[in-house]
């Protein structure tokens, strides 16, 4: 079907064999799909709304909004949606999931169809999983003939691809998950302005880029991973377009700190050394939400007393799955004192060895592995806090369910320090630990097994996990290795999955709370920045806003720009703005 930004893939929402085999042809095997609806009414027979999330339904934008869906039975009348609209594994992975996006119509076409057809219909991306959207006639028709049965099509030419926007309400407030359609490439404002055009060129994954003249920074629209080389060309097409509508000509490029990054090898290859301004990754997701409340601007003094320059001081907190630190090991759980221009690490989570480096990411059992295995994973670090090795006989049962070859091949690339990159990573952490709850051995996607750990963990209070902080080269660290030990604990004492979930949930958000306190008292500040794609765990970041603002704490998260990689580029903008205000 031909859309306002690009194709999609359409199907009955309530035919559980029509969904299987969109899933099937699409390849997405465990991704929810997005459900559109006919109109308000029949959103509320599917989910429960709050009033904000309704707002976000019906605005101009048209986003997808995820929202709690009702359980089979709940809905006043009408066909469910089928179990593998939200998830492709039958049984409790289905269940487990009660969230799903759905929308509204934004064009006339949308709207007869939904009313010819009186129920809900998945509307996906039209592409193969990771690929971008198909916008052009001949190439839907090539590209998506293997997947759709026939083609919906009109004579309004695509100008540019726009990805359906994606949005959620945290705390009362909205956060966006993927800016597209609707938002994308609505203006921001910078806190400082740049004296100098910018492009910013994000990060790899969850792709954007942001073109900024003065005070305005206008992030594109997602574009996906750049890894794939259709995703790459997109880009490049999606820049030169926007480019021309702004009128903008970039003075400087600002990139990630990875060499790898094909983002950064971009910006190295069309700018000299003298117009390139490198941003450490988990600066940039600070920043970007920091820059949004306006932390560090001209009328700021948001920072709890702390002035109204780019030399604000605030103390963020930055977790997510991997990002290159300026030390040259992979960092992810990460505590800083910053302001717009710069920023020094102050604490950090417990490292731990990723077996097969990007294997670890898709394979989270390998992960485990990492934490289980390797003595010198935490390094002197460990050995202050008392902590001593995990008994062997607490990792039999999970040891025992992996192929004895692979848990081998593991031993011995950690012996010897075969690609085995350390991080300091919050997201590989819960990878970790959802493996060795059983709930994700390999992942079809990123995050996935952080995210089902999120959707079983039992709802309620609980009480979190032993943990020890540590003092290690003026660092503040999280060592986890007594929350591991625990979990193996708890799993050979019988307690549920369920109540281990949300144990270990609770220890992220004590830990952090800890972090920010003693960090707090130590420097005065009274500013807290959460950003990074862990906070799209929607009760840690909820619980987190909460519990610091009962310290005392102001505390920012991201909303118009993604919390993960989708919001790097503009972070990497505010802090370039910033440096090139200072130095002129």
């Amino acid at each position: 079907m031909k859309g306002l930004g690009g194709y999609h893939l359409a199907c009955d929402a309530t035919d559980a064999v029509a969904v299987a085999r969109l899933r099937d042809r699409k390849h997405r095997w465990a991704k929810a799909f997005a459900v559109m609806v006919r109109d308000l009414a029949s959103a509320r027979a599917l989910a429960e709304m709050s009033r904000e999330e309704e707002a976000l339904l019906t605005s101009p934008a048209r986003p997808i909004v995820l929202v709690e869906r009702r359980r089979p039975g709940e809905a006043p009348g009408g066909a469910p949606l089928a179990d593998g609209v939200v998830h492709a594994e039958p049984g409790r992975a289905a269940a487990l999931n009660r969230r799903v996006g759905l929308f509204l119509p934004y064009t006339p076409l949308h709207r007869l169809l939904l009313e010819a057809l009186g129920r809900p219909i998945v509307l996906t991306s039209g592409n193969l999983s990771d690929e971008p959207l198909a916008t052009d006639d001949a190439e839907a028709l090539e590209r998506l003939a293997g997947i759709a049965d026939s083609f919906l099509q009109h004579d309004r030419e695509i100008r540019a691809r726009y990805d359906d926007s994606v949005t959620r309400v945290v705390d009362g407030r909205e956060s966006l998950i993927r800016r597209g359609r609707g938002y994308a490439p609505e203006p921001l404002d910078l806190p400082v302005a740049t004296p100098a055009t910018l492009l910013a060129v994000g990060a790899e994954l969850k792709h954007t880029f942001t073109l900024a003249r003065g005070g305005r920074a206008h992030v594109a629209p997602h574009t996906g991973d750049l890894e794939d080389l259709l995703t790459h060309r997109a880009f490049e097409t999606n820049l030169a377009h926007l480019e021309r509508l702004l009128d903008i000509e970039p003075e400087y490029v600002v990139h990630d700190l990875h060499p790898g990054y094909l983002s950064t090898q971009y910006a190295v290859s069309h700018f000299p050394e003298n117009r390139r301004i490198a941003v450490q990754h988990h600066h940039a997701h600070v920043a970007s939400a920091a820059a949004e409340a306006g932390l560090g601007g001209a009328a700021g003094g948001a920072a709890g007393g702390a002035g109204s320059s780019p030399s604000a001081e605030f103390i963020g907190v930055a977790f997510d799955g991997l990002g290159m630190g300026d030390d040259g090991t992979f960092w992810g759980g990460e505590v800083l004192v910053a302001t717009l221009a710069s920023y020094r690490r102050v604490g950090r989570f417990g490292r731990a060895p990723m077996p097969g480096g990007a294997l670890a990411v898709k394979k989270p059992y390998r992960m485990a592995l990492g934490y289980l295995l390797a003595a010198e994973a935490f390094g002197p670090e460990g050995s202050a806090a008392g902590e001593g090795p995990i008994d062997p006989e607490l990792t039999h049962a999970f040891l025992d369910r992996l192929d004895p070859r692979e848990v081998e091949v593991v031993r011995v690339q950690l012996a010897r320090s075969l690609n085995a990159p350390i991080a300091s990573s919050a997201g590989r952490l819960f990878d970790a630990a959802a493996s060795l709850l059983g709930i994700r051995d390999v992942a079809e996607y990123e995050a996935q097994a952080a995210i089902e750990l999120e959707l079983l963990a039992e709802e309620g209070s609980a009480e979190p996990l032993p943990y020890g902080l540590v003092r290690q080269g003026g660092l503040l660290i999280y060592d986890p290795r007594s929350t591991i030990r625990a979990i193996l604990e708890g799993r050979a004492g019988g307690a549920t999955t369920e109540a281990l979930a949300a144990r270990f949930q609770e220890t992220i958000a004590a830990v952090t709370r800890e972090l920010v306190g003693e960090i707090g008292r130590e420097t005065g500040l009274r500013a807290a920045v959460l950003s990074g794609g862990v906070f799209q765990n929607q009760w840690l970041a909820t619980t987190l806003v909460r519990r610091l603002a009962g310290d005392g704490f102001e505390v920012y998260t991201n909303q118009m720009v993604p919390a993960n990689d989708g919001g790097i580029s503009y972070g990497q903008a505010a802090v370039a703005a910033a440096r090139l205000a200072g130095a002129s």
